[in-house]
């Protein structure tokens, strides 16, 4: 990358999602910044964690998207184009429309990227085809409950690939959906349920595996296949290929719908540049979120390099601390903010049921209502279907903090038939 600009501009946010949108009206409101630039390609900014309940066919998927032009601040400069390179001695972004664009001050808030292909025989144009659906995608997440709702016998398959990747719980909620579904057709006797994942065990933090364990996957007979990745597709004989993490054999299992969770990784500009970490990551302090050779840039959401849960949860955690640091740097100081790793997970575990985890570095629980957040409960479900949508397009992305939930039930715990 040459050192010559096309523009300059104080403050420069690549990604408008929902920590770059946040960030951007954070920087308006709290930073007092007046040259403020957001790199995004999209026409649409996606509220992605609902697309579990579009998948179980309880909300549209045209519910889930607004116009990212409706949702970023009138105040700063929208760039539509895709980052292509990252200089941060030059202090200069390189975008794919050949703009070279400097900053004082970066903010990468990038998310991150579907290895689609990474999957032998996969790819997103087939998604829909051959039994084989995901809801990592708004192009693809009809076609999940197309198959789930028309799926009549046999067995159903859903993956889990290497960590990390977005949404932990996502893979396994859609499972317990479809298991609802088939038992309240009245076709359960007939199919087998089977979750396959990379990891050790169903969840990351004992408290919300032991609940998931015992309260969902052993009373509902869900088939668990830990420490199995997915390495290939057969469409054509509709079989899974898998590869037994601990001892390298190959299982291939034949399957009449699967839902496959892509393998992810941090953007190319990203792992090809400077500011990554050896795992392609941005590398930054995991509680100040500032880089840790550039004082000058921050990140934060699915493209930093911090090991907590890459939730919208963890950003509405992560963007204060990233704003008062940086107004803090900006002014001379130090950043003092710290984050401590929050993430939440509402694991949907059936229609009208969920067990809300919340927890922090170190898979420490840390939880906001007054009752044991281990349980299947409506009111968590409630909170999940209405509330934190509510939460995420007027709070989140607009850069307003608003607090965790107040901590009160929302009615009866127990699900509707």
């Amino acid at each position: 990358m040459t050192k010559k600009y096309s523009r300059h501009h104080s403050v420069l946010i690549i990604g408008g999602g929902a920590a770059g949108a946040g960030m951007a009206h954070r920087a308006i409101k709290q930073l007092k910044c007046g040259d403020i630039a957001v790199i995004e390609p999209a026409e649409y900014h996606y509220y992605q964690p609902m697309w579990t309940l579009v998948g179980a066919g309880i909300v549209s998927k045209r519910r889930t998207r607004k116009p990212m032009s409706a949702l970023l601040p009138k105040e700063a400069t929208l760039i539509k184009d895709r980052v292509v390179a990252v200089d941060p001695d030059a202090r200069l972004v390189e975008t794919a429309a050949g703009e070279q664009i400097s900053y004082d001050w970066l903010i990468v808030a990038a998310g991150l990227k579907l290895d689609w292909n990474k999957i032998e025989g996969l790819s997103k144009d087939i998604i829909g085809q051959n039994g084989i659906c995901s809801n990592y995608s708004y192009d693809t997440v009809h076609h999940t409950w197309e198959m789930i709702r028309n799926f009549k016998e046999g067995a159903a398959l859903f993956t889990m690939p290497p960590m990390p990747i977005k949404c932990p719980g996502a893979p396994q909620k859609i499972a317990y959906l479809a298991e609802d579904y088939f038992r309240r057709k009245g076709i359960r006797d007939k199919c087998a349920v089977k979750f396959y994942t990379t990891t050790p065990g169903i969840f990351g933090v004992k408290k919300y595996a032991d609940a998931l364990m015992n309260q969902v996957i052993k009373p509902r007979d869900i088939e668990t296949r830990f420490r199995h990745n997915l390495v290939a597709i057969r469409p054509g004989s509709r079989e899974a290929v898998f590869e037994n993490l601990d001892t390298g054999e190959t299982v291939v299992e034949k399957y009449d719908l699967i839902h496959v969770t892509p393998p992810q990784s941090a953007p190319d500009f990203i792992r090809n540049s400077a500011i990554a970490n050896s795992a392609g990551w941005v590398d930054v302090d995991q509680h100040t979120l500032q880089h840790n050779r550039y004082p000058n840039i921050f990140a934060l959401g699915d493209c930093a390099g911090t090991p907590n849960s890459k939730t919208a949860a963890a950003v509405r955690s992560q963007a204060p601390v990233v704003a008062r640091n940086l107004a803090a740097v900006m002014n001379g100081g130090e950043p003092k903010a710290k984050y401590d790793g929050y993430g939440s997970c509402p694991l949907v575990t059936g229609y009208g049921r969920t067990i809300l985890a919340e927890f922090i570095y170190g898979g420490e629980v840390r939880e906001t209502f007054p009752f044991d957040q281990g349980k299947e409960r409506l009111s968590m479900y409630l909170l999940k279907r209405y509330v934190l949508p509510l939460v995420y397009w007027q709070g989140l992305v607009k850069g307003r903090q608003w607090p965790r939930p107040v901590p009160r039930d929302f009615g009866s715990d127990h699900a509707p038939i």
